[in-house]
């Protein structure tokens, strides 16, 4: 009798722990990126009242005869699987789709957490609510534009030397456009049509160079360019006393059209702005100026320049400012400035573990590894090599069912009962066996 009532109180016990858990997946049911836990059973060891036998010549088998002394707790797992999306906008808000764990530290270590409500501190670096720097990849520092993998680092995102864009000096530009062979400012005897080609120094003024082209009084058929002047910002001509190494090679430039309308020889079809020191002390770059697409066909005159080659390459800029930065689904974080430059300010890494389900829960939506759960091996993945994707813009919600937690709760709750009917029906017979005495 003493054993149902034993029995009664451990299922009391399991039941109680149950329940525990139920009530932290319901109190985390809008918890970012919480992940609910199960809580399961075993039976504890029987006491045997009989043995079992086998059968003989003379008499049968017989099962073995025992009495369960109650149940215990099997184990608490935690349930990994992906919650759902939640849209902020925000583009420090990450959710991680698919499998691995946003890597974080702080004094007391490396932590992981699927939480990825991020943010940026005064210092600029990347962090999550409790502080904790959020780890990834550098840029290379010989090239810029690509990451150097290696043992993982805070990343910093509105860093002083990342709030601006350096300035890029023009070392390319194109003149396109048409020349009417009868148009009148063209004629040899004419000022010439104008045409403009704005550029930057290495130190991001810009200036404007300023040619005319016309027909050759020498060669009939051929179109001479010259260089008329160079003016600042201000509109200084730079190209006098104060800069007299500026100028063009060759001085003149001749174009001459095959009977198709198009530039006879595209190679001779250029000449280079030989670059000088400027009034403000600034390198201005040789440039090499193309005019191989220059036609000759009928309709206006219309005759630009434009920076950089037919693929922008050298079309310089000037100094920018950063306008905003976003996070691609890679985790690489990409500033773009007022210049339309871009720049590459790291990479965000995801830790990859054989056993999930064996990390630790530390609090503050953070995961510690166990020696079942696998190490971090310091280093990170790229989230895309694994199959994830990183979202900006999105939370992960809670996993938390609340139907499947309210339905375990009801069962919780009928099974603690039974248990106490079990405790309170024993002890009702144990009160008739004492009332026998009478």
């Amino acid at each position: 009798m003493m054993r149902s009532m034993y029995s009664g109180v451990s299922g009391l016990r399991v039941h109680q722990t149950k329940m525990d858990v139920i009530g932290n997946n319901i109190s985390n049911v809008n918890t970012a990126g919480f992940k609910a836990s199960r809580t399961l059973f075993n039976e504890v060891f029987s006491q045997n009242l009989q043995n079992a036998s086998g059968p003989t010549p003379n008499l049968g088998g017989r099962n073995p005869m025992q009495i369960g002394l109650g149940a215990s707790v099997s184990t608490i797992d935690i349930n990994m699987n992906e919650g759902a999306s939640q849209r902020t906008d925000l583009v420090t808000d990450l959710k991680i789709e698919g499998e691995g764990f946003f890597v974080v530290k702080n004094a007391d270590g490396i932590k992981f957490t699927r939480a990825g409500a991020f943010r940026v501190d005064v210092a600029g670096n990347l962090v999550n609510p409790a502080g904790m720097f959020v780890m990834g990849w550098q840029p290379d520092p010989d090239k810029p534009n690509q990451i150097q993998k290696g043992e993982v680092t805070p990343l910093k995102v509105l860093s002083a030397e990342n709030m601006y864009s350096a300035p890029v000096a023009t070392t390319k530009g194109m003149i396109t456009g048409n020349i009417n062979k009868n148009d009148s400012q063209v004629a040899a005897t004419a000022q010439g049509a104008p045409i403009t080609l704005n550029f930057y120094d290495s130190q991001g003024y810009p200036y404007t160079a300023q040619f005319r082209v016309k027909q050759s009084t020498a060669t009939p058929g051929t179109y001479e360019v010259k260089l008329e002047k160079v003016t600042d910002q201000n509109s200084v001509d730079v190209t006098t006393a104060t800069n007299p190494n500026l100028s063009i090679d060759p001085a003149t430039v001749n174009l001459v059209f095959d009977a198709a309308g198009n530039i006879a020889d595209p190679t001779a079809a250029k000449f280079t702005i030989k670059g000088g020191e400027t009034a403000f002390k600034s390198k201005i770059s040789d440039i090499e100026v193309d005019f191989s697409k220059v036609t000759q066909y009928s309709g206006n005159t219309t005759i630009q320049g434009l920076r950089g080659d037919r693929d922008k390459v050298g079309a310089g800029n000037m100094a920018g400012e950063m306008s905003g930065y976003q996070i691609g689904g890679d985790g690489r974080i990409l500033a773009k400035y007022s210049n339309g430059d871009s720049k590459l300010l790291g990479q965000i890494v995801i830790a990859d573990f054989d056993n999930p389900a064996g990390l630790q829960k530390e609090g503050n939506n953070l995961f510690g590894t166990t020696m079942n759960s696998g190490e971090f091996n310091g280093i990170g993945k790229d989230a895309t090599a694994i199959g994830s994707t990183i979202n900006s813009g999105v939370l992960e919600m809670s996993n938390v069912d609340l139907s499947l937690e309210f339905t375990e709760m009801i069962t919780t709750q009928r099974g603690f009962q039974a248990n106490s009917r079990v405790i309170t029906t024993s002890d009702e017979i144990l009160q008739e066996l004492v009332n026998l005495k009478r």
